[in-house]
């Protein structure tokens, strides 16, 4: 429908109006002026201050923008002729775009619904699918040879702002009948290009297929953007007929003409930072244990793995990229494989990473092909043009791929992501279409092996059973392994059944799956502006016996995790020190040499080459990272090597590391108070310097650092790979047995006399102590408890305390009875 040429006359008077403020001295007529010191042709009007003009012009521009964009166009073209009467030819359009605030109606294409149709929208996602650029006639001129006269004609369809959209019949006669001929050189073309925006990964509801909306875009508009790019595109929400033979269904196909293309940060997502969520992210970076502290957050529901867990936190943060002036790139991204066993939980910490990652795309060996991890060429139904359309990866950029069951895809779908872990970018040569597409994402995987378990008696890369070429380009590569541990299966057993019996406050038995992430602006920016809770609250079931360090729960909440490393990975960027330099060149000589020395055997699951260094520096950036600091020093460096160590040689501690840690833990305790002090200075008293266990349950520590049973030292049937599961158990990722950890407790200095014969005790107080254990067991409907919080309760206003080596004897008494079963620091119901 044509507008009312009234209302188009008012309507450019009003943006006349807006343009020329304050006598020519507003800030659209500066900007007119920018744009023509630049040669463009398109005027960016901004809707907040269309708003403070106007808010009624506002509203009915974004309902029904066709009636508006004439006679503001109209406005644009005179405001520029009065600054400079040159600047358009004759002919010559310009173009005006929006931006600003669009209210409710900024969506998604999920969001893109019939009641948008008309209306002015701005649509957020990530390109997908490009077409290639053709021009588009918009003004034809012919040539009659017999009258010698000149015919035009003009062509208007769906993008044309007014006017009812032309046929596209090209004139081959004039009314006469007579010959025409086209006169290219005279006629007006336009760049045209389509392309497909799917909404993002984090806003697509789960276990439903993500949805697209197809745009075009001409003139400057066009190659603005390539796929994998994050975009807001701002235009007019238009159907369009489908294309029949001979009848028409009823059925349209929408499209979204665009006026404005603007690309979003890659930190669209970043979390709201308040000041008490910097003074608390500064408060943990300066812990001691702030890298435990991290490992342990990052999946709480998942027993053990520490140093997987550990890993995965140095991947997040990933270290520095460098971009040489020779055109090299050197990745910053960390890629770490996990193979082993079924059953050990490698899935589930890939689902962690993508709760915890702000962009995270998951995939499946055998549900990806190499063009649908890289890029496809494609062939659009409606013009036969090939199209450009992202994969995994490039859809990914700046984010976290996860590769579930890796091993298995095909070689040769596999073969087509090693020039993505390394250098970054997808090159595409193929149906006429040279393109370079950048997938600069972190790579996480997990396999089983080839033979489906673990072979103990084979070597790691026979195990794997994947190309040293690809191994290479993994920095850390985990043997997950299944122990047959009693001790480590009951702890795990009772992890598990801990996380069934726990359901959160609130929970109504169902979760909402269909969620919208994007419905309640108001609330999210309300509670944006809120501190971000630091620890997880205590819960007996969630959190087990142990509650932490001086009775605080060390388990970040989910939501402050987050922002601690989307802090310390967009803010840090660290650079190496001479000291921390020479310390990688030293360990990097001593892992060659090593690696040649074990060579026969196979010691190591990953190669040791010149990669090998670079993941030596991205993991001691990350490291750095994590401690907010601009430089990377030596403890830095030594927390990357402990890592490294533990997944290339399945060791967890080296000889060095195990003493740094022995004397952190007396600074520790001299600094821990009286009670502490207490504690060295009856453990110095010993005639041998250490704690004595009781005979049954003796455990000690092997070569490598990793505590294992009396007798299973030398157990080859266990290997390197069997104790490192049992390192795991302690909390805190420390490799402490559990009796270490409860020796650590007030009443450690008194584990020496446990053993000894001389704790009996009078009928009087056995029967004390074992009424004062029935009711506390009874009253918490307990099946099992602590050593430490048994020896509380017995204390408990207590006059005569009950010594440790007392409470020992009653319970050895009580366990022989067949009353309770004595297990390490617990103490179990019979």
């Amino acid at each position: 429908m044509e507008p009312n040429p009234e209302a188009t006359i008012a309507n450019k008077r009003s943006f006349m109006d807006f343009l020329d403020q304050d006598n020519g001295q507003g800030p659209y007529i500066a900007k007119i002026s920018k744009m023509m010191d630049r040669g463009e042709k398109r005027l960016l009007i901004d809707l907040n201050d269309l708003r403070n003009f106007s808010q009624d012009l506002t509203r009915r521009i974004l309902e029904n923008p066709s009636e508006f964009i004439q006679p503001l166009t109209e406005a644009v073209e005179e405001t520029t002729r009065n600054i400079d009467a040159k600047y358009i030819a004759e002919e010559e359009e310009m173009h005006v775009g929006f931006e600003g605030q669009f209210g409710f109606h900024r969506v998604t294409p999920r969001e893109l619904l019939s009641p948008f149709l008309g209306a002015l929208v701005s649509v957020e996602g990530i390109i997908t699918k490009c077409s290639l650029v053709r021009p588009k006639v918009v003004k034809s001129v012919h040539y009659c040879p017999t009258t010698g006269d000149f015919t035009t004609r003009e062509y208007r369809d769906i993008t044309s702002p007014t006017g009812v959209p032309t046929g596209s019949t090209y004139p081959t006669r004039d009314d006469s009948g007579n010959l025409l001929v086209t006169e290219y050189g005279l006629c007006k073309f336009r760049d045209h290009q389509t392309m497909s925006v799917q909404e993002m990964p984090e806003n697509s509801a789960p276990g439903q297929l993500p949805r697209s909306i197809d745009v075009i875009v001409e003139d400057d508009l066009v190659d603005k953007c390539k796929p994998g790019d994050r975009v807001a595109i701002m235009g007019i929400y238009k159907a369009v007929p489908t294309k029949s033979k001979g009848s028409m269904n009823g059925v349209f196909r929408t499209v979204v003409v665009a006026n404005n293309v603007s690309q979003l940060n890659k930190d669209i997502n970043a979390p709201v930072f308040t000041a008490d969520d910097l003074k608390n992210i500064k408060e943990i970076s300066k812990r001691s244990d702030a890298f435990d502290l991290l490992g342990e957050s990052l999946a709480p529901s998942i027993y053990g793995h520490t140093w997987i867990k550990k890993a995965v936190v140095l991947q997040l943060l990933g270290g520095v990229e460098k971009n040489l002036k020779n055109g090299t790139h050197i990745r910053g991204d960390v890629n770490v494989m996990m193979v082993g066993d079924p059953s050990v939980a490698k899935s589930q910490l890939l689902r962690a990473i993508m709760n915890i990652a702000p962009l995270a795309i998951s995939t499946t060996g055998r549900g990806s092909s190499g063009v649908g991890l890289t890029a496809a060429v494609t062939t659009d139904q409606e013009t036969g043009d090939r199209r450009l359309e992202a994969g995994a990866m490039v859809l990914a950029d700046r984010g976290v791929v996860c590769i579930d069951e890796f091993d298995k895809m095909n070689d040769l779908d596999r073969v087509a992501i090693h020039e993505v872990m390394e250098q970054q970018t997808v090159t595409i040569a193929k149906a006429g279409i040279h393109a370079s597409l950048n997938a600069r994402c972190s790579v996480i995987a997990a396999a089983n092996p080839i033979y489906g378990t673990y072979d103990r008696s084979l070597t790691p890369t026979k195990n794997i059973g994947l190309p040293d070429s690809l191994l290479s380009r993994f920095d850390l590569l985990f043997i997950v392994l299944d122990q047959m541990d009693p001790d480590i299966d009951r702890q795990i057993s009772e992890h598990v059944l801990r996380m069934h019996r726990y359901r959160p406050p609130g929970e109504d038995g169902g979760v909402s799956h269909g969620a919208d992430t994007r419905a309640n602006k108001g609330d999210e920016e309300e509670e944006n502006s809120k501190a971000t809770a630091v620890y997880v609250k205590y819960n007996r079931l969630l959190h087990g016996e142990r509650k932490g360090r001086h009775g605080k729960k060390d388990v970040l909440t989910i939501k402050f995790l987050k922002k601690y490393i989307n802090y310390a990975k967009s803010r840090m960027q660290p650079v190496l020190t001479e000291e921390a330099s020479e310390q990688i060149a030293q360990a990097y000589a001593e892992m060659r040499n090593n690696g040649a020395d074990n060579k026969s055997g196979g010691g190591g699951t990953l190669p040791i080459t010149a990669r090998t260094l670079e993941t030596m520096i991205r993991l001691s950036a990350a490291h750095a990272k994590l401690k907010l600091r601009n430089q990377v020093k030596k403890a830095d460096v030594d927390a990357a090597l402990k890592v490294m160590t533990f997944a290339i040689y399945h060791k967890e501690l080296t000889n060095a590391e195990e003493r740094d840690q022995q004397r952190k833990r007396r600074a520790e305790e001299e600094n821990g108070g009286g009670d502490d002090a207490g504690d060295n200075g009856d453990d110095n008293g010993n005639g041998d310097g250490s704690r004595r266990r009781t005979p049954s349950r003796r455990r000690r520590k092997s070569d490598a650092g990793i505590p294992v049973r009396g007798g299973e030292e030398n157990d080859p049937s266990r290997g390197q790979n069997g104790a490192s599961g049992i390192a795991e158990m302690d909390f805190e990722g420390e490799p402490q047995t559990p009796m270490e950890a409860a020796a650590n407790g007030p009443t450690a200095n008194e584990d020496e006399a446990g053993t000894s014969g001389s704790n009996e005790l009078s009928a009087e107080r056995e029967e004390k102590f074992q009424l004062a254990f029935a009711q506390h067991m009874r009253a918490n409907r307990l099946e099992r408890v602590s050593m430490t919080e048994i020896s509380a309760v017995v204390n408990a206003g207590n006059p005569h305390a009950f010594s440790t080596g007392e409470i020992r004897w009653v319970l050895e008494k009580m366990q022989t009875n067949n009353r309770v079963m004595v297990s390490e620091e617990f103490i179990h119901i019979i």
